[in-house]
């Protein structure tokens, strides 16, 4: 399968868990059946300047972000840490994230979730 950039569903929206702003997210692969039922989203995921994905728990799967730009305020279970270009966060099944935008640029990343 090829998936050519034209292809992948693109959609803004409002930032997700009480969040604050709006991000963008880009569909890799379609969750089921194209992730052969081990995940639900493998996407290209902005968030823009002043925008912030609420603190959320994973039940049943995980989370994996690898920054591409950007700088942000990363939420790791209540430890906040700066993250940029090159960082990688995970949060395992049973703990929680959010995600700020903490710079003029926004924080583009590739987001991964996939079930436990």
């Amino acid at each position: 399968m090829i998936r050519r950039s034209s292809e992948k569903e693109t959609v803004r929206k409002p930032a997700p868990f009480n969040g604050v702003g709006e991000i963008t997210v880009r569909s890799i692969l379609n969750g089921d059946p194209e992730m052969e039922h081990k995940g639900r989203v493998f996407g290209h995921t902005t968030v823009y300047p002043g925008s912030e994905i609420g603190f959320h728990i994973h039940n049943g799967d995980s989370e994996t972000y690898y920054i591409l730009s950007g700088r942000g305020r990363y939420n790791d279970n209540g430890t906040i840490v700066e993250v940029g270009a090159g960082d990688v966060t995970y949060c395992a099944p049973g703990e929680g994230h959010g995600l700020a935008c903490i710079g003029e640029e926004p924080v583009e990343m590739i987001a991964l979730i996939l079930y436990a």
